[in-house]
């Protein structure tokens, strides 16, 4: 009986499943790239066909790590047509997220062997211990590079806002800023187009980051959204001289809020949101000052005196497209990736230096950019520019 017996080579046969696993999955996607390059095309290879939107122009290799294992994806190269994949989209994803990931633990201390470990979770291959730095290197760049692209379109609405952090300095901690401006471009998507370090937020932090997107091709800006700043509010006029202020609506509740007490909060919150109800800003400023008279008369003086100061700053959406007014009046845009980049970077605690800081923000800004956070449309831009128009008409 005992002859009969068959002995099996278990880790053969797991290296040889592995094997034939990994290859299926291969060709299964290199089946799949092709067939998309068929349709972006409109044709097969070699079809004569009317109908047909490019040509195909041979193939270029690269890698993807997948669960079964690293795999060499063949992507068609097109000629008169750009090929895009859902494939290397979720790849690039991947990629950026496993950059942030290695520059956060390097920050948080995490030591080599069990930055081995992760990496190997991550990627299904173990880095050794000499790569390491080498890899951040790496990611350092491709997050430089994507902070300081070209700015090709217009964004016609700008969003800002600076995100403090902690940072070692000279044996003591202190707060660095990162200035980070959201864009709105022409065909209404938004899009991270800049983020700096601003040190304090005073007026020379703001000018250089202006400068800077301004110098990387930022251009037809119509409207700025942001919190009141004073060294932003005396740079907007410097750099871009067309574009309008827009005090996010929010923060100027909140301002407001800090002088009132708790028991008139909820009559003070309904008084100021029907400023902002409002179908004009001729309106507003009417009701606005009725508010303030309101506030006075129950002893609120400070609260009335801000609004009779400050709701003209708050009402410049109203210049703009009704469409387009519940997302352009307050910097609401901001307030995922602030609490993104909180949850983030709070595990690093107080970060070495200011660059550091950047390096790990710019890194969870870029891995949102590529979400569906950038691909889903915001604002129907043809709004505003059939307002410009009829604008241009009636002035001429």
């Amino acid at each position: 009986m005992s002859d009969n017996i068959i002995q099996l080579n278990e880790d053969l046969i797991k290296n040889n499943l592995k094997d034939l696993v990994r290859s299926s999955v291969e060709e299964t996607l290199n089946a799949l790239l092709d067939h998309e390059a068929d349709e972006l095309v409109n044709a097969e290879r070699y079809e004569r066909s009317g109908d047909r939107k490019g040509y195909r122009s041979g193939h270029y290799e690269r890698n993807f790590s997948t669960t079964s294992g690293n795999v060499k994806l063949r992507v068609p190269k097109l000629k008169g047509i750009q090929f895009e994949t859902a494939i290397i989209e979720r790849y690039k994803r991947r990629e950026c997220s496993v950059e942030e990931a290695l520059i956060e633990m390097y920050l948080a201390g995490v030591s080599v062997r069990r930055v081995e470990d992760i990496t190997e979770a991550l990627w299904g291959t173990k880095v050794s211990p000499g790569t390491i730095s080498n890899l951040n290197k790496k990611a350092y760049g491709h997050i430089e590079q994507w902070r300081q692209r070209p700015l090709l379109e217009e964004y016609p609405y700008v969003y800002v806002d600076g995100i403090y952090l902690k940072r070692s300095w000279g044996g003591e901690i202190q707060n660095v800023s990162v200035l980070v401006a959201i864009g709105v471009n022409r065909h209404g998507y938004r899009e991270i187009i800049g983020a700096a370090e601003g040190m304090k937020e005073d007026k020379e932090s703001w000018k250089n980051f202006f400068v800077g997107l301004k110098e990387r091709g930022l251009k037809g800006v119509r409207l700025i959204i942001g919190d009141k700043c004073l060294g932003m509010l005396e740079t907007i006029p410097e750099v871009f001289p067309d574009a309008k202020y827009q005090r996010c609506t929010v923060h100027f509740y909140r301002n407001i809020f800090r002088v009132t007490p708790k028991n008139k909060m909820r009559s003070v919150t309904l008084m100021l949101k029907a400023i902002h109800a409002q179908e004009s800003k001729e309106a507003a400023r009417e009701k606005a000052a009725s508010v303030a008279a309101k506030l006075r008369e129950m002893k609120l003086s400070a609260a009335a005196k801000k609004v009779e100061e400050s709701v003209d700053e708050t009402l410049t959406y109203m210049d703009f497209p009704t469409e387009h007014w519940t997302r352009i009046r307050t910097n609401n845009v901001t307030e995922r990736i602030n609490r993104e980049i909180k949850r983030r970077t709070k595990v690093i605690g107080a970060f070495p230096d200011g660059n550091s800081a950047l390096m790990l923000v710019c890194a969870r800004l870029r891995y949102v950019a590529a979400s569906a956070w950038g691909t889903k449309r915001y604002l129907n831009m043809e709004h505003l520019f059939q307002m410009e128009l009829m604008q241009q008409h009636s002035a001429s």
